[in-house]
């Protein structure tokens, strides 16, 4: 005769445990009556908010500093009239800018999405290195698009980057600056927040019009937007990114459209690849462009224009 106490113990199913933190309906009528479990999409514009603010104390961090090296006559240069005609000076407190503001920000973002801020901004290392032939291919063929921007629009004859890149050694320090660290930080600002940001915000405000539920999030769980969300977003994402630069190319209206074209072209390999980092590259190669074609016509920055 079998022991009743212990044929209910071996036949019973185990009770799953319950994850902390997470309640579950006591009951299956209250099971089908609980709302789904809405997908958090990252970034948002919380987010990019954070991120502002941040840049903003980076940015005050870095004219600190410039004010500290002038006065201690760091380069030679005594003056801030003077620093603000030097090139290690600009390069300087864009470099400083960038360091004090994203050192903070890799440690606060991966808190607050429970990733790292690399994979919280789909950096997605992998698609750049399988593809890379086609997204320099991409960024070069950028190149062509500047020739015919400057054949078709007016392009300032002096401006204030072009001011700046009066020596060798001042053009070698911006090619340099130009293919590592500005086209990082910048895909990271424009490509990495603003502009999945803004493909959520104008998902979520379609959302709200239509009463549509939330597109689900994809395997990595990361956001799935609709294509008007992305061209819309795009099309913000490169006017601001034009605004941007504005003041280098002196408020030049030829340079703004060619910038924002550009842009676009960015933002469609990001929200293509699904990848910051083949952005990044494309961008990257660009400017890497740019200065090898220049570098070609100057005999190697040696004869460059008054």
């Amino acid at each position: 005769m079998l022991d009743a106490t212990a044929a209910t113990s071996e036949t019973a199913a185990p009770v799953p445990a319950v994850p902390a933190g997470l309640e579950m309906p006591s009951t299956p009528a209250e099971a089908a009556l609980a709302p789904p479990a809405k997908p958090v999409r990252i970034p948002h514009l919380g987010h990019v908010a954070l991120l502002g603010a941040v840049m903003l104390g980076g940015l005050f961090a870095a004219i600190i500093v410039i004010f500290a090296a002038v006065y201690l006559r760091a380069f030679g240069v005594s003056k801030i009239e003077d620093a603000m005609h030097s090139m290690a000076y600009a390069v300087g407190t864009m470099a400083i800018w960038y360091l004090v503001a994203f050192a903070p920000a890799v440690a606060i973002f991966p808190s607050l999405w429970g990733k790292s801020f690399l994979a919280g901004l789909q950096w997605n290392a992998s698609t750049a290195r399988r593809r890379w032939p086609l997204l320099m291919a991409t960024g070069a063929s950028c190149f062509l698009l500047a020739f015919a921007a400057k054949a078709l629009l007016h392009f300032p004859d002096h401006s204030p980057i072009s001011g700046l890149l009066t020596t060798p050694q001042a053009v070698w320090i911006m090619f340099g600056f130009a293919v590592t660290v500005a086209p990082l930080c910048e895909e990271i600002m424009f490509r990495g927040f603003l502009l999945p940001a803004l493909s959520t915000a104008f998902d979520w405000l379609g959302e709200r019009i239509t009463k549509r539920a939330p597109r689900p999030l994809a395997e990595n769980g990361h956001p799935q937007w609709s294509l008007p969300a992305m061209i819309l977003a795009s099309v913000v994402t490169s006017a601001i990114f034009a605004v941007f630069h504005l003041s280098q190319n002196g408020n030049a209206l030829g340079p703004m459209v060619l910038i924002f074209t550009v842009s676009l072209i960015l933002c469609a390999v990001r929200l293509g690849t699904r990848s910051l980092a083949a952005s990044a590259l494309t961008h990257a190669t660009y400017n890497f462009t740019l200065f090898l074609v220049m570098a070609i016509g100057t005999r190697g920055f040696t004869h460059l224009h008054p």
